[in-house]
């Protein structure tokens, strides 16, 4: 299969957004990088964390990036297949950090497009439901929604993920 430059992988919770994230990186040769932007806050979050790691094979190199996500990609070997999961949870904690999410994503996408081998970034589509009914969360919403228009502009593929199908955007 060919990878381009930068793929995005967009879908809702459990939607096989990362099983499928992972089987693209894979047809690249091996190692690979995963890029974990979660935090364990709680027991939850750390046997979540601990399943993805677990499931993944041993050619995965997994280094954690809360916060720097566009210095984690520059700072990989040249040539190395990125995966980066997930752009969600990142700018969760670019807001709670209080840092300039906009700059952040400028910043990102400047790495991506300055990486030397393929990159797919998993997002949690959040745009569908609802609309909120607290500030914060429709300042998430809002602010996930523009880096994804940001990114998906940029990127050679985009696939949304319903029920583990993959459906090809761009």
């Amino acid at each position: 299969m060919d990878i381009p430059h930068l793929t995005l992988v967009l879908g809702g919770a459990r939607s096989g957004k990362s099983r499928h994230a992972e089987a693209l990186i894979e047809t690249l040769p091996p190692p690979w990088a995963y890029l974990a932007t979660a935090q364990a806050w709680d027991d939850e979050m750390r046997v979540r964390i601990a399943e993805h790691r677990e499931r993944r094979p041993a050619e995965w190199v997994t280094q954690d990036a809360p916060l720097d996500l566009p210095g984690a990609i520059r700072g990989l070997p040249s040539g190395q297949p990125v995966l980066v999961d997930c752009l969600t949870l990142w700018l969760t904690n670019l807001i709670l950090a209080e840092r300039d999410t906009s700059a952040a994503g400028s910043d990102l996408i400047e790495a991506c497009a300055q990486a030397t081998a393929p990159i797919v970034l998993v997002s949690n589509e959040v745009g569908l439901g609802i609309v909120p009914d607290n500030a914060l969360a429709r300042r998430f919403r809002d602010e996930a929604g523009r880096l994804h228009q940001a990114i998906a502009a940029r990127a050679r593929r985009v696939v949304f993920m319903v029920a583990g199908l993959p459906m090809q955007v761009k």
